[in-house]
């Protein structure tokens, strides 16, 4: 279908994915990830560097969100569900500030765990006349030591029984590594809850064996492809069901830009889902906000398909804020009226 051209939602299909926003309400989610403090620096430019070609950035203000998969969780909390993540933080002033920035924004603060040798990651983005003009990141990337996962392992196993999905939110960074995964799956197992990835390319070996991914087209492809440079150009079909295949999943959840979603069930074949973004202003943070009305739709009992459907409805709200935004209960009980 042409991006763009999304089919009317049926009356009694609304009624339903209404139902599913009320209920979020009842969602309780343990998000495992990557803390990021997330800076902007608001300003204008009214003219260009006599020192270099480039554009001087007058400072109005700056503001700090919780970022990275805190932002995961922030979406969660805005959808009404109780949202409990885990993730390391340095004992550093971007610690200070992103403690108090999760607890101004609702979010608990119970799982995060401090390592004295590790710096808070923090990613300042500066900003002129709504245009991100550059990106500065401020990170260690490497595993974390084996003393923060046996503490991400004992919140996991304090909290799984208050939970009713899992979620492994990979940024890159270095929480999200095999001995971890396979801590999570062995617990969540244990006690019957489905985990959810929102996946990093190169870590797709991580994986096997989980419930579901919400990768983008970029990771799905150089996922299957694993390097090789084939003449043949593989078909999103063929990448989906390789990989649901490969990582002995339930689904996978493939978002396509303008193109929307494609969603692929192991018992339930191939779904696409029209785009159901009317403007696209700044697309950063939107795969956050679809993996969290993932899980949190299928945390109030929403069929693959129906949790999939309010996803697309949430990104397609999410891409029309600027920066990291978060996308309300209400805001996405609107869009369902409104499809």
């Amino acid at each position: 279908m042409p991006a763009g051209k999304a089919k009317r939602v049926k009356t009694s299909d609304k009624k339903r994915l209404s139902e599913i926003v009320d209920n979020f309400k009842k969602a309780r989610v343990l998000v495992v990830g990557d803390f990021i403090l997330d800076q902007f620096v608001w300003g204008t430019v009214s003219r260009i560097s006599p020192e270099a070609p480039v554009p001087v950035v007058n400072v109005d203000r700056e503001s700090y969100m919780p970022g990275g998969s805190l932002n995961v969780a922030n979406n969660i909390r805005a959808l009404k569900a109780t949202v409990y993540p885990c993730g390391v933080i340095g004992r550093d002033l971007a610690g200070r500030v992103l403690l108090k920035a999760m607890r101004r924004e609702g979010i608990d603060t119970g799982g995060i765990v401090y390592d004295r040798n590790r710096p808070t990651a923090l990613k300042t983005r500066i900003i002129a006349h709504s245009q991100q003009m550059v990106r500065f990141d401020r990170e260690k990337v490497g595993d974390i030591s084996r003393e923060d996962i046996q503490s991400i392992v004992r919140f996991i196993q304090k909290r799984i029984m208050q939970t009713d999905i899992v979620i492994i939110e990979d940024y890159g960074k270095g929480v999200i590594q095999p001995s971890l995964v396979r801590e999570v799956l062995k617990v969540s197992k244990k006690h019957k809850k489905p985990v959810l990835v929102d996946p990093k390319e190169k870590h797709f070996s991580y994986y096997k064996g989980v419930t579901g991914l919400t990768p983008n087209r970029k990771e799905a492809f150089e996922a299957y492809m694993n390097g090789r440079r084939d003449a043949h150009q593989p078909t999103l079909n063929e990448v989906g069901n390789g990989l649901l295949k490969k990582l002995q999943s339930d689904s996978l959840l493939i978002t396509l830009g303008e193109d929307g979603m494609a969603l692929f069930e192991k018992r339930g074949g191939v779904t696409m889902i029209p785009t159901a973004a009317r403007e696209v202003y700044d697309v950063s943070g939107a795969g956050d906000t679809v993996i969290a009305v993932f899980a949190a739709a299928l945390a109030c009992g929403a069929k693959m398909k129906e949790a999939a459907i309010l996803s697309n409805m949430a990104a397609g709200i999410a891409v029309a804020k600027l920066g990291t935004a978060t996308v309300s209960d209400h805001e996405l009980r609107e869009a369902v009226k409104s499809s």
